[in-house]
């Protein structure tokens, strides 16, 4: 691994953060968490990370300017992984404001601080960006050529036509999506985690900062929030299964697909860009490829957790900006990283269920009925 005198990691309390840190202990000097401490994501009374945690830990929020040029000044990091971000595509259109205060103008304070901070000398970033960039992602039409349909429209989601087509009402068929077609952002959040792609790697043009930009599909594991309606669906139907509320509410016609990546794999793929020594100039989608349909994944918690694999209900409910078909083509992680996911969605469920089960106070045993 590349030594790292110092390292910063924004929202480095949280999920995926809290995992990298983890990992990052034995390759760098220094390590500095800078995170809100958001009660949405860590609770109404949570508490900073424990002395013993093996990193500095700075309460701030990344709205404030003078908060984290302070804390860049103090570390003077030479690798910066950027997590702190609204997340929740729904939220998203409810709180604009927010989401860009946070994802946008944060993002340009802590480019502001890290291009005053390293002068002469070098430093990685590393941007935890999303596969929500893409909106809609990649489709095949009836011609075989390539296309990005524009979000779906309300009416047709409300009239239960969730399947995408062509303008003559055709059938499109969903293929992984590379990272070369056009950003669709279909959401308040996904445009500006887009917005954050580039304004990092733009404002750190001249400098001899690099910019490593992993966008990432659905990311689950143990340590993700169960009290947070916007961290994930496996975490939600988890702790709903845990809480007896069942049966679990299944949106759409259950046939919304997702590429599920486990935090495991994730937090590899964070080591391999700290580690590579020259960062790719382009963007690179972290994910397993995988089709699993929102119906098949809460088939398999409801398993694993002892439940009736019918304890659900297909609702026919839908949320604006919602995506119908999420799958990451992982040719350039494969070929710019050497990365490539190890654990796939059976093993990782029975990995998160493992670790729900010791977290939720109602938490089933296996072989409960």
């Amino acid at each position: 691994m590349i030594p790292y005198r110092s390292t910063l990691i924004t929202g480095g309390a949280g999920f995926i953060g809290s995992h990298v840190a983890r990992a990052l202990r034995s390759t760098s000097e220094h390590i500095t968490v800078f995170d809100s401490l958001h009660p949405q994501v860590h609770g109404e009374h949570a508490a900073a990370p424990a002395s013993d945690a093996g990193y500095d830990f700075v309460r701030g929020d990344i709205r404030d300017r003078a908060a984290i040029s302070a804390c860049v000044d103090a570390c003077r990091p030479d690798l910066v992984i950027h997590l702190a971000a609204e997340t929740g595509t729904g939220q998203s259109f409810d709180k604009v404001g927010q989401y860009c205060e946070v994802n946008v103008q944060g993002t340009a304070h802590l480019a502001d601080a890290v291009r005053r901070s390293i002068g002469d000398g070098r430093c990685r970033i590393i941007l935890a960006s999303s596969r929500a960039i893409y909106g809609e992602g990649a489709y095949r039409d009836g011609q075989g050529c390539l296309v990005v349909p524009p979000p779906r429209p309300a009416d047709a989601m409300a009239a239960g036509r969730f399947a995408l087509s062509d303008a003559a009402g055709h059938p499109l068929a969903p293929i992984a999506t590379p990272e070369d077609v056009s950003p669709n952002p279909a959401s308040i959040y996904a445009s500006t985690k887009l917005m954050q792609e580039y304004i990092l790697t733009q404002a750190l043009e001249g400098t001899r900062a690099d910019v490593a930009i992993l966008r990432l599909q659905n990311v689950y594991g143990p340590g993700q929030s169960l009290h947070n309606a916007y961290t994930g669906i496996l975490s939600i139907f988890s702790h709903r299964i845990c809480d007896g509320t069942l049966p679990l509410d299944i949106y759409e016609d259950g046939e919304i697909v997702r590429d599920f990546v486990y935090i495991d794999d994730v937090v590899r793929a964070f080591m391999l860009a700290a580690d590579i020594e020259n960062v790719p100039n382009a963007p690179i989608n972290i994910g397993t490829s995988g089709r699993v349909t929102i119906l098949d994944a809460a088939r398999l918690l409801l398993a694993e957790f002892g439940q009736s694999p019918d304890a659900y209900r297909i609702s026919g409910r839908y949320r604006v900006g919602d995506v119908r078909h999420a799958r990451a083509d992982i040719t350039r992680a494969k070929t710019l990283l050497g990365w490539a996911p190890d654990i796939d969605i059976g093993a990782g469920i029975a990995k998160l269920a493992a670790w729900v089960r010791t977290a939720s106070p109602r938490g089933f045993d296996r072989d409960q009925r």
